[in-house]
């Protein structure tokens, strides 16, 4: 019979905002959803964030898929993946560019 939990108001709680290494605090984070409430977040946000200086690097200071993948410590094909994800509907116009 003693197993309930009290919900106390914001007001009586102690809280520690202590955020995440993508935030200081998660009441000023700039993501909409937390990395921690979506299954897998935490690996997509970084995959997206390595496809998209893939890419930088790619189209910018026109750097290899092999030079890539020796920035990044990755295989030919994780390069490519990433670029596919990163340039999305340039698919297209970037395919040729994309094979080695």
């Amino acid at each position: 019979m003693d197993d309930y939990v009290v919900d106390l108001p914001p007001e009586y709680c102690q809280y520690h905002d202590a955020g995440c290494e993508f935030a200081q605090s998660c009441l000023n984070c700039h993501l909409p959803i937390c990395v921690y409430d979506e299954p897998g977040g935490k690996q997509k946000l970084i995959k997206r964030r390595r496809a998209k200086e893939m890419a930088q690097l790619f189209t910018g200071e026109g750097k290899s898929i092999r030079e890539l993948a020796q920035v990044f410590g990755v295989s030919t094909r994780t390069v490519q993946r990433a670029l596919k994800v990163a340039f999305g509907d340039k698919k297209d116009k970037c395919e040729k560019q994309i094979s080695i």
